[in-house]
């Protein structure tokens, strides 16, 4: 297996940004993948792991020094209702951390992983982890998220990244769920303006994460392009950490269609507004692909 990075992602941060990856599934689509399945790109960790690393190595390709696992939908009760048993289902997702360490290891330094940890909205399929409030507490939530951490945890990623998490409640349950494995984690939200998806302030939100050293970050993603710019200063704000940062590529998903609308609004000049008001971790969601990542790591030289 290709080795994890010499130097840990929490100091690398210290050093200056660095460059995230973008929407893996647009990639895979752009690939040739059908992704229509209940576990979106997660089905692929089981039928054709290889176009998973494809992915991930266009990306790395492209200058994305930080990559992203497959497992965002892959979850213990997805792959069940696929008929995959528990002890197959945790081999896919130590898996998905596996193909990020392969995909890196082309030539100079090798890429962190980090392992992708959803809200539990993304294994309902339903599009409610852009709403929250699911009806459970944060003991429920916690329970939930806990065996997929530790499994995840056991195959060792640089770090695991919390994300479009849609309200406060997850979050808290996210946090207590990642204590026991020590390894570094990122807390990002899903938002639309100054809030979470499920409404609560979003200084609040990040004020969640003040204090508590496991966290390496706080930040947005999954959202528009002009929703990160306040978004960054409430988070260096509310915790004084680094902060991470990976929007969507502004345009919409018109559900009845089935189909994107509008222009994307992802630009690279947005990045030194980012940065210099403490944005850290940068890359992309949904509809950014390789060739605006490397426009953006370009960006982040100069």
């Amino acid at each position: 297996m290709t080795p994890a990075p010499a130097v840990p992602l929490a100091d690398a941060l210290a050093g200056g940004p660095l460059v995230l990856d973008g929407g893996l599934s647009n990639q895979l689509v752009a690939q040739g993948c059908d992704l229509s399945d209940a576990l979106w790109s997660a089905r692929l960790l089981a039928d054709d792991p290889g176009q998973i690393r494809a992915a991930h190595a266009a990306y790395a390709r492209a200058g994305a020094q930080v990559l992203i696992t497959a497992s965002y939908q892959a979850t213990f009760e997805g792959f069940a209702r696929r008929g995959v048993g528990r002890e197959k289902a945790a081999a896919l997702l130590r898996s998905s951390v596996t193909l990020a360490r392969e995909a890196g290891g082309g030539e100079g330094a090798p890429p962190w992983v980090a392992a992708s940890v959803g809200p539990y909205g993304a294994m309902l399929a339903d599009g409610s982890e852009y709403r929250g409030r699911y009806g459970l507490g944060v003991a429920e939530l916690e329970r939930f998220h806990r065996p997929r951490v530790e499994t995840l945890a056991e195959a060792a990623p640089d770090a695991l990244a919390l994300e479009t998490v849609p309200d406060v409640d997850e979050a808290e349950a996210l946090l207590r769920a990642v204590r026991p494995c020590g390894l570094p984690v990122w807390l990002s939200y899903s938002v639309a303006g100054e809030r979470t998806r499920a409404g609560q302030p979003l200084r609040d939100a990040f004020a969640l994460a003040a204090g508590n050293d496991q966290v390496i970050a706080v930040g947005v993603n999954c959202c528009e392009p002009a929703d990160v710019d306040r978004a960054v200063e409430l988070a260096a704000e509310a915790t004084g950490k680094p902060v991470v940062v990976y929007p969507n590529s502004g345009e919409e998903w018109d559900a009845r269609a089935r189909a994107w609308r509008g222009s994307p609004t992802f630009a690279p000049d947005r990045v030194a507004g980012w940065r210099s008001a403490g944005a850290r971790l940068i890359g992309g969601c949904c509809r950014v692909g390789p060739d605006l990542i490397a426009d953006l790591a370009r960006a982040l030289r100069h």
